[in-house]
């Protein structure tokens, strides 16, 4: 692009890493978030839920919790579906204790879980033996999230005592 005289603003680079990653070209969207600078843009939030995003749906985990650790020192914050797959993508690989602190951070950043992802961890944890845990994680989210409403807490409970039973 600079080759053709055409000097891309944060929102064009954003773009391409998001069509890149929804690809999963994901070595592309990683070149182009890494040659922001040759451009004078300073990645964003976006940027990184993008990539993080896209590398967990991809199934490289570990190189997305990676890129979210590395916004978290940042300040930025991550989009709710970003949060999402990178939840849900460590509980899937059983990495239940990064899977709840990357939640609760969600959580401190005003960003809800859906059913779906707390389903996911809590019901990751009752598979892994971990019942105890399970229904205390479930308490404290339940304190945490003012968005968890009466039936949704039911529903996870209900759920949760059907898994665990089996």
């Amino acid at each position: 692009m600079k080759a053709n005289g055409v000097i891309p603003d944060i929102f064009v680079l954003n773009m391409i890493i998001k069509a890149y990653s929804k690809c999963l070209e994901l070595d592309e969207a990683i070149r182009v978030f890494r040659e922001m600078g040759l451009y004078a843009c300073e990645p964003n939030g976006y940027s990184y839920s993008y990539i993080a995003k896209g590398l967990c749906e991809k199934g490289r985990v570990e190189q997305g919790f990676g890129f979210y650790k590395e916004m978290r020192v940042k300040c930025l914050v991550p989009s709710t579906s970003a949060y999402v797959i990178i939840v849900c993508s460590l509980a899937l690989e059983r990495r239940f204790e990064d899977a709840i602190e990357v939640m609760f951070d969600m959580l401190s950043n005003s960003r809800s879980p859906d059913h779906l992802t707390y389903k996911t961890v809590l019901e990751g944890l009752c598979r892994e033996g971990r019942v105890d845990d399970a229904f205390e994680l479930l308490d404290e989210c339940k304190k945490r999230d003012f968005y968890m409403n009466e039936k949704m807490y039911k529903t996870l409970f209900n759920d949760l005592q059907f898994v665990c039973r089996d």
